[in-house]
């Protein structure tokens, strides 16, 4: 820390001259976790955040930070931040109530749905927003354990639910795929880390992305990437394959193929640690180039040369984005993209250092050896469509409908933590109808959403400069063994609680445990931040004292070291699963991905709207920031210039966009790196009337064009939230902006 003077204004918008501190810290916008360094003073007693900047000499993020980032001082002193908790008048408008009131009723309301529907019936919902808290999902999922509930929800089985999904279909290597910091080759499927921070092994990371991509590119690597948009990552490429939306199966089928056919693949690792090979290359032999070509409107020559170019290198994989698993066929592709990596044999091997040191979690094998699929539908079963839960969480593609149909297990409370479902789920209709039905709906937020609109009890949050936090994602995805503490740099103003207060009070309340990985912290009086993070992170491989003593450090000493294989280990991949043999069946015999939604009508529907990051934003938080507002305030519908004189539309034109299950307006923009018949729509924007005639100045939900039964993964329950089938006409609605 460091002390300044600076001038500064107090409340009366006089001159004064107040000590400036320079605290360190890290952003927690989006999950990359950014060191910042952040000037603090105090103006009539109250803390004030003056400047973010990133800490330049960072090992890891070199000083880098976004502009989403760069906006926390708005964010942490906006006017219309939430300072209290409200609660909900029997005329339907919202008082200001203290914390510990609201609690009390809150926990008097639960016990009784308890009482007389069982805990089942109480649900929570962690948002995006709740995992840039390192103890909030932990408190959630102790107090489901403590109130004996799994009916536990978070963001992950709405937009990426196949990466969880693939490897209990097919298997796993244990130590992880290859370090994209020794790779010669990388390929991107429908992801944008130069906007958002990748979340899985092997790719390129949020982590200062542009110089690290640069510097992958002067050491000669070679970049694959798979998008209908020229992204920022794709101006590195060097083969961008302008792929039509939904069509990704059909394309990394055709590549398995090339690269199988011509023998590229590595064989003695396939002979090694892979079954069903043969039934898998006889089931992609069919996608050729020139089908692929045709279906997928590549150039077949790029086709086989992207195939080519990736089974050349020798380290370095192929991974996916939110895109393509928010599409059509999601777990097909996925699981091609895995196949991928597998026959390439592009894994961490025996003596290898693993990237990440995952310090925070639990000290676990890393062999070179596979670990082998597990049974699939194993977790408590859904209502509907025969879905069931797995890793712990129920999928939130059915929360609706549990939530609506009466009878044993229907959900009647609702804690919904940093986390938008009005706007964010599929089906908004339904949605909305859903939230309305609770016995009991809270909403853990700093602001009012529109699903805070519809809540019972809405409780105000600490934000991130307000509490002690480590970087618990991060630390998974990190390119080395990472370390970065942070206490909270400023005090919180008014009756605001850290979401694990909010689990924790109510625990108490209700007289149940609330068991973490270092005991039961509904014993605990008056717990701190610190001590949630100790209990929360008491398995970890580097104690939480070490931890803390080591903020921005790297520690090479503490990497994994990839062994060997157990003597006769005989588990292997299995790439001839049953279920994406038949799927790679059914996609052949389509013509196009969308023909799996119902109501499809080739013709009909001649473009696809895809779903996309946007810098200025993170999904619904961001745009009601003064420096992110004036980046813009709607979502606007990208499209290709071509498209939009063909149409007779100029930018700013209100246009309306039809699906086959419901309607939106919105706002067209020419870009000229958008595939010619795409839309490219940011989602979770806008409100929850139905109306749009405010999508200037708020934007518009795209989920109003989705379904939750019109098309689904058997296995993951994954609605269509992207490559979603629709038609474009000019819209007839008069807005006042």
């Amino acid at each position: 820390m460091s002390t300044t003077e600076a001038e500064t204004k107090g409340s009366d918008g006089t001159e004064t001259s107040d000590p400036v501190e320079m605290k360190h810290s890290f952003c927690r916008v989006c999950h990359a976790a950014c060191p910042i360094e952040v000037d603090v003073t105090n103006i009539d007693g109250v803390d004030t955040v003056l400047d973010i900047r990133g800490v330049r000499e960072d090992p890891l993020f070199e000083g880098y930070t976004c502009i989403k980032g760069r906006q926390l001082p708005d964010q942490m002193h906006h006017p219309d931040r939430l300072r209290t908790a409200y609660r909900r008048t029997e005329a339907g408008t919202f008082e200001e109530v203290a914390s510990s009131t609201a609690l009390d009723e809150i926990a008097a309301k639960l016990q009784t749905i308890i009482d007389e529907h069982g805990p089942g019936a109480v649900a929570t919902y962690t948002g995006t927003g709740g995992y840039q808290n390192c103890v909030a999902l932990e408190a959630a999922r102790a107090f489901h354990k403590g109130i004996g509930s799994r009916a536990i929800y978070t963001s992950v089985t709405i937009d990426q639910p196949a990466k969880s999904m693939v490897p209990a279909l097919i298997g796993w290597w244990e130590a992880g795929w290859d370090n994209f910091r020794d790779a010669d080759v990388s390929m991107a499927v429908g992801y944008n880390p130069m906007v958002s921070s990748y979340a899985a092994a092997g790719g390129l990371q949020g982590t200062n992305p542009f110089v690290t991509m640069r510097r992958a590119k002067e050491r000669g690597m070679k970049l694959i990437v798979i998008d209908p948009r020229r992204t920022e990552l794709a101006s590195f490429a060097d083969i961008h394959l302008q792929v039509k939306p939904g069509e990704d199966p059909a394309l990394l089928a055709g590549m398995l193929n090339v690269i199988l056919s011509e023998e590229l693949n590595d064989v003695d690792f396939c002979a090694d640690w892979i079954e069903g090979l043969g039934d898998m290359a006889k089931a992609v032999e069919r996608f050729t180039p020139e089908y692929v070509a045709q279906r997928c409107e590549v150039p077949a020559d790029d086709v086989v040369a992207a195939a080519r170019m990736f089974a050349a290198g020798t380290c370095g994989t192929a991974g996916t984005g939110t895109g393509p698993n928010m599409a059509p066929n999601s777990l097909l592709t996925e699981y091609l993209t895995i196949a991928l990596n597998a026959v390439c044999g592009r894994v961490n091997r025996e003596g290898d250092h693993v990237e990440s040191g995952t310090l925070l979690y639990p000290e676990s094998p890393k062999r070179a050896q596979a670990i082998p699929p597990t049974e699939l539908r194993t977790g408590p079963a859904h209502r509907f469509r025969n879905l069931r839960g797995y890793r712990g969480e129920m999928l939130c593609t059915v929360l609706a409908e549990e939530i609506l149909e009466p009878g044993e297990g229907q959900i009647r409370a609702l804690i919904c933590n940093g986390g938008n479902p009005a706007v964010a789920f599929p089906d908004q209709e339904l949605t909305m109808r859903a939230l309305k039905d609770l016995d009991l709906l809270v909403v853990v937020d700093h602001r009012m959403t529109a699903t805070a609109d519809e809540a019972d009890y809405v409780i105000a949050p600490t934000l991130s400069l307000e509490r002690a936090d480590v970087p618990h994602l991060m630390d998974r995805w990190l390119t080395q063994p990472y370390s970065h503490y942070t206490p909270a740099v400023m005090a919180p103003v008014g009756d605001v609680l850290n979401e694990w207060q909010v689990f924790w009070g109510l625990t108490r309340r209700l007289g149940v445990s609330m068991p973490l990985a270092g005991g039961d912290l509904a014993e605990l009086d008056e717990p701190t931040d610190d001590d949630v993070i100790d209990f929360a992170y008491a398995r970890a491989r580097m104690s939480m004292d070490d931890y803390r003593a080591a903020p921005r450090e790297v520690h090479p000493d503490r990497a994994y070291v990839v062994e060997a294989a157990e003597e006769g280990c005989a588990a292997r991949f299995d790439l001839g699963s049953e279920p994406m043999m038949a799927k790679l069946d059914e996609v052949f015999t389509q013509r196009t991905g969308a023909e799996l939604i119902e109501g499809y009508v080739e013709g009909e529907f001649p473009f696809r709207l895809v779903s996309r990051r946007m810098k200025s934003v993170l999904n619904s938080l961001g745009s009601e920031l003064p420096g992110l507002a004036a980046k813009g305030t709607t979502n606007p519908a990208f499209m290709h210039p071509e498209d939009l004189a063909e149409l007779g539309f100029e930018s700013g034109d209100l246009i309306e966009i039809t699906s086959t299950v419901g309607v939106i307006n919105g706002v067209c923009e020419a870009a000229a790196d958008v595939k010619r018949g795409v839309i490219s729509m940011s989602h979770s924007w806008g409100d929850a009337s139905g109306e749009d005639g405010k999508v200037r100045d708020i934007g518009v939900p795209t989920s109003r064009l989705t379904s939750t039964t019109a098309c689904y993964d058997e296995f993951t329950g994954m609605a269509v939230l992207s490559a979603i089938p629709v038609k474009v006409r000019r819209s007839p609605l008069v807005t006042d902006s």
